[in-house]
């Protein structure tokens, strides 16, 4: 067996999405596809996929959602985070409200902690991670409330969405492209901000290059390469076991109408990409490729960081 080189944590993320998503999440993490999940607390099967991670002792963190769906916070129902629905303005509107300073950060922080209560209420526990749906969490302005949301309550990890070889996938869409380059920029402009609140996170991120039908076990083995070749998010050398974050999104497809935040599901969940994602993850290949590479997977609690 070679050396462990990496402890890796496979985080399922949009768990409580709808129910076959939370089928597929499971079934990936019970085959060891996966090593934790990120809820999301407004999704239509939030309460039945609480119920299935304290079924399954599935380590569990928050997936802070302010783009899409419903508030969790009641008084936020008429605010600056919402339509004239009393939705949340969706990806690129959240970003363009952001931009154009329309959004109250005083309400970012409002609804960050009743989304923290409210996987409090469905968990019985605090989350030992937390992240941004739509990576909603490192963005300008958003990023400063984030880290001081986090620090307060004392969640420890979150997520810094920097991923080596991002710059050299030539198949990557344009439009896609150029969203996960501005999503990397966000992410290293955070990094000083959480390190200020002493947060924490790993080593080295992945999940932007194999998302989808990007998905491979091939693709991962690349990604990998890239990730054990290089140099921690903040761009000092690492001394110790490397720790590495992959994002994936494991599931069976939505079935219209069912599932979502509040709005139904939207077309990436309805396509069978969720689905691809669950098969590459089980495949056995896969693992054998782990034990090749020296990759020990791992959750968030087991971690031994630089930052």
């Amino acid at each position: 067996m070679p050396q462990s080189r990496m402890q890796l944590v496979v985080t399922g993320d949009d768990f409580g999405y709808c129910p076959r998503r939370n089928q597929g999440l499971v079934e990936c993490f019970l085959s060891g596809g996966i090593t934790t999940v990120s809820l999301l607390v407004n999704g239509s099967a939030a309460q039945e996929a609480a119920e299935l991670a304290k079924r399954h002792s599935i380590p569990i963190g928050l997936h802070a959602n302010l783009s899409e769906g419903v508030p969790m916070c009641p008084n936020l129902l008429q605010s600056t985070l919402v339509d004239h629905r009393g939705l949340f303005h969706g990806k690129m509107g959240f970003r363009r409200c952001l931009e154009r300073g329309q959004l109250c950060l005083t309400q970012v922080e409002m609804e960050l902690r009743a989304q923290v209560r409210r996987f409090t209420e469905l968990t019985g526990q605090r989350p030992q991670h937390m992240d941004g749906h739509q990576h909603v969490h490192v963005l300008p302005g958003v990023r400063q409330v984030f880290a001081q949301v986090l620090s307060d309550l004392s969640i420890p990890f979150t997520r810094v969405p920097v991923e080596p070889g991002l710059h050299s996938c030539p198949w990557l869409q344009a439009p896609l492209r150029t969203f996960y380059r501005q999503v990397e920029q966000d992410a290293l402009d955070s990094i000083p901000v959480f390190r200020k609140y002493s947060l924490r996170w790993p080593d080295v991120y992945l999940g932007l290059t194999t998302m989808g039908q990007n998905m491979s076990v091939s693709s991962l083995q690349r990604a990998l390469s890239h990730a054990l070749s290089t140099e921690s998010s903040d761009g000092t050398p690492t001394e110790h076991l490397l720790s590495a974050e992959l994002m994936v999104h494991p599931g069976y497809p939505s079935l219209p109408g069912e599932g979502g935040c509040g709005e139904g599901p939207d077309d990436f969940s309805q396509s069978p990409e969720r689905q691809h994602e669950l098969q590459v993850l089980t495949d056995p290949s896969l693992s054998t490729l782990y034990r090749s590479q020296g990759v020990q997977l791992s959750c968030f609690r087991e971690l031994h960081t630089s930052t």
